[in-house]
């Protein structure tokens, strides 16, 4: 006889009954949600992104996502001028249904508006960073640098895993097209001159 399917108690069949009421985000409208109901829907997941009117929820990261995410962090806030700041997975709302989060942004200081502010308005960003993770990879190298060309942000950076070390793809904007140009490929070290000074160690993740 074949062996019973086992699975984690936790994990139900999807033909069987979901025990409890279904959270809202798992019914959206017919014409999706909106980037407001981010911060209303009961029991959102954290990180939960929206893109296209659809909510997005993020998959458990590998190691290499999160250290990236802190070297590129740790190393970014030292060096920050005066007038920007620097946060880490808080969302930008680009449009009505356009709700991304981003893992690394930089913005204007006159953009923080309080210690309960949960999203940021695009005029104020200056630089978004994604780091490709296997589960979100089409989101970020094509559909959220897209939305955020197109919501005028003027830097993107595209981190790649490559043998285990980040490969940092630098973009601008073409604001006569509303598209992102390409500006360089750096590998063990990040030295820019835009947006502001920056230089970074890649090859730093090693240390973590």
């Amino acid at each position: 006889m074949p062996e019973p399917e086992r699975r984690p108690p936790h994990v139900q069949r999807v033909d069987q009954p979901v025990d409890g009421p279904v959270p809202a985000w798992l019914m959206p409208p017919h014409d999706g949600f909106t980037a407001e109901d981010l911060d209303h829907l009961p029991h959102l997941p954290p990180h939960s992104e929206l893109i296209d009117g659809s909510i997005v929820l993020v998959s458990p990261q590998a190691s290499f996502h999160m250290l990236t995410v802190s070297l590129i962090e740790g190393a970014l806030r030292p060096q920050l001028p005066d007038e920007l700041r620097l946060r880490r997975e808080m969302t930008v709302t680009l449009a009505q249904r356009q709700r991304p989060e981003p893992d690394v942004l930089v913005l204007r200081a006159e953009g923080v508006t309080g210690r309960d502010q949960t999203s940021y308005q695009p005029e104020h960003v200056v630089l978004t960073v994604e780091v490709v993770s296997t589960e979100s990879e089409l989101r970020d190298r094509e559909r959220k640098p897209e939305l955020y060309a197109e919501a005028g942000i003027p830097h993107f950076w595209r981190v790649e895993n490559i043998d285990g070390e980040p490969v940092v793809h630098v973009f601008a904007l073409d604001p006569a097209t509303k598209a992102y140009v390409p500006s360089g490929v750096h590998h063990n070290r990040l030295k820019l001159s835009v947006p502001f000074e920056i230089d970074i160690d890649l090859t730093e993740i090693d240390r973590l």
